[in-house]
């Protein structure tokens, strides 16, 4: 069971911001399996796949082109199958109403995009080592927006 990893999928459309997330897990001493995807619709095409392997964490950044954050976390809320995924909204926006859509539309937590690299490594250890069977029975809007 040791050797069991945490199976985590980003979706961003920002090619810096994907080679700084798997940098960053990289090195945590966390032991993760990374998947990244450039949008929406590649994000959604692989999580409908017979081969897709739903992970236990999913950053959906919100402002992608062709399927955006928000179109993704409907359709996947819609689907029964991805019941026990966790959703991290990962975003540059701090909105007061991108916020408040994505707590309604179900997403787990919202994370505003760290602006340094030793802070997005807090923040991802954070992230991955919640108990998200606790964390979601409680969901609350207290406990969403992800503040360091």
């Amino acid at each position: 069971m040791q050797n069991e990893h945490i199976h985590i999928i980003l979706a961003d459309d920002d090619e810096d911001d994907r080679l700084f997330f798997t940098e960053a897990f990289d090195e945590l001493k966390i032991n993760t399996k990374v998947q990244t995807y450039k949008d929406g619709v590649y994000l959604m095409d692989y999580l409908n796949s017979e081969s897709c392997i739903i992970p236990q964490v999913l950053f959906l950044d919100l402002n992608m082109p062709r399927k955006n954050g928000m179109e993704c976390l409907k359709e996947i809320k819609e689907n029964s199958k991805f019941k026990d995924m966790a959703i991290a909204i990962y975003s540059t926006s701090a909105s007061e109403e991108d916020i408040e859509n994505t707590f309604v539309y179900g997403a787990n937590i919202y994370i505003k995009k760290p602006n340094s690299f030793k802070l997005l490594k807090k923040t991802l250890n954070q992230v991955v080592t919640i108990n998200w069977q606790y964390h979601t029975n409680s969901l609350n809007k207290d406990n969403f927006l992800l503040r360091l």
